[in-house]
């Protein structure tokens, strides 16, 4: 059992180690069409003048409402496994 445990963990951490060697560097997209577009066009679209709050809240909308209820149903389900109940 105990060599099935290290074999695991050394999966895993060859798995991330790999995958960090293949990601692409920080900070080098490739492609930024969609990042000209957002710039020039935030403050007329949304109406916002923070870029980053237009795109979450306007352009991503959906995405980010999505994002929120799958946060409230994991805090709901940690707090219903986690409560205390009386005997």
């Amino acid at each position: 059992m105990r060599w099935l445990r290290l074999g695991a963990l050394l999966l895993v951490v060859g798995f991330l180690l790999g995958t960090a060697v293949w990601l692409r560097p920080f900070g080098s997209p490739t492609a930024f069409e969609m990042d000209d577009y957002f710039l020039k066009n935030a403050q007329v679209e949304a109406g916002a003048n923070n870029v980053v709050t237009s795109v979450v809240f306007d352009y991503r909308g959906f995405d980010t409402l999505g994002e929120a209820t799958v946060l409230l149903c994991a805090v709901v389900g940690v707090a219903f496994i986690l409560r205390r109940v009386k005997p």
